[in-house]
């Protein structure tokens, strides 16, 4: 099969032999996959978790068609629609763990739609409902909301019962289209005073809950922009790992200050992750009440150009591979 493996200078496509799947997971013809900022920072040879390093398979999320199910896998039959994450997606086939994967819903869904869902909604839904423990009339902020995995945050705070949803995004255009994506108030995080804007929304008080892709560079303005006994959920760190924490502002605020990532988590925990999102979700997904605009599309092939693409920031939503077209 052909696949996307680092190699020394970035990605190179080879022909490798297809993985076989284990007792407890799928065989997928991959149809499409979902670009994200991990993948970007492992083709570059970072590792992410045990994830990565030079001949790596890369590719967070896909979409395509069941060709084989392992043993003990029983809500998966070969020819069956599925979404997936896991690791192995820039590839014509990849293995997923069963518990982690979809049915696609019968409701015109493509590949391409479909292969722009899994870690968003498992990642937000995490973040906004079970870390960030969101109640119905609460106030939310996405930082880094133009992000494909912040369109979805978005979706789904308002759908799930915020009273305001914020988000920011440091090119106008971008904030512009942020109405249609369920935000309220769209902010630039490079203007000193949004803090202060965010204060001005919200009566005084602050957001309930932060959900925050960026890190390093807001972390401060970020509490100064939460009410007493608010959250701040870390789920990304696309400003970077290290940064000033003014920690006297953190205890006068009482915030509770919640890290998230799925690289430490137990299959269990990831399983429980996506059975809550499904439960809260799939009827929004059936319904087509969640999705992402896709930005641009990329052939397999032409994987190190769709990375370029993200790296130079202008898409909005998601970039697609999609394989075997």
């Amino acid at each position: 099969m052909k696949a996307a493996v680092v190699g020394e200078k970035g990605l190179d496509i080879r022909d490798i032999p297809a993985p076989k799947p284990k007792s407890d997971e799928i065989l997928v013809r991959v149809r499409a996959a979902g670009l994200n900022r991990a993948e970007v920072m492992m083709a570059s040879g970072y590792r992410h978790g045990s994830q990565g390093g030079p001949g790596a398979i890369i590719g967070l999320e896909w979409s395509g068609e069941v060709v084989e199910a392992g043993a003990s896998v029983k809500d998966f039959k070969p020819g069956q629609r599925v979404m997936c994450s896991g690791n192995g997606g820039y590839a014509e086939y990849a293995v997923a763990d069963a518990g982690r994967c979809s049915l696609i819903p019968a409701n015109n869904m493509t590949f391409e739609q479909a292969a722009t869902l899994p870690i968003g909604l498992q990642t937000m839904h995490d973040a906004i409902m079970t870390q960030g423990r969101m109640k119905t009339g609460d106030t939310v902020l996405i930082q880094a909301a133009s992000a494909g995995v912040g369109l979805i945050g978005l979706q789904i705070a308002k759908l799930m019962g915020a009273r305001l949803v914020l988000g920011t995004s440091t090119r106008p255009e971008k904030r512009a289209r942020l109405k249609e994506m369920g935000c309220d108030l769209a902010l630039d995080p490079k203007d000193a005073r949004w803090p202060d804007q965010v204060l001005e929304a919200t009566d005084g008080k602050g957001v309930d809950l932060i959900v925050d892709l960026v890190s390093a560079g807001v972390m401060n303005e970020n509490m100064k922009a939460t009410r007493i006994l608010g959250r701040i959920v870390n789920i990304g760190r696309l400003g970077g790992f290290k940064g000033e924490f003014d920690f006297d502002l953190h205890a006068l605020r009482r915030i509770d200050y919640i890290g998230a990532t799925f690289r430490t988590r137990s299959q269990a925990e990831v399983h429980e992750i996506v059975r809550r999102m499904r439960a809260d979700l799939w009827p929004l997904v059936e319904a087509g009440k969640i999705a992402v605009p896709i930005d641009r599309t990329f052939p397999l092939e032409e994987a190190a150009a769709a990375q370029a693409h993200m790296r130079a920031n202008a898409h909005f939503g998601k970039i697609v591979l999609t394989v075997g077209r």
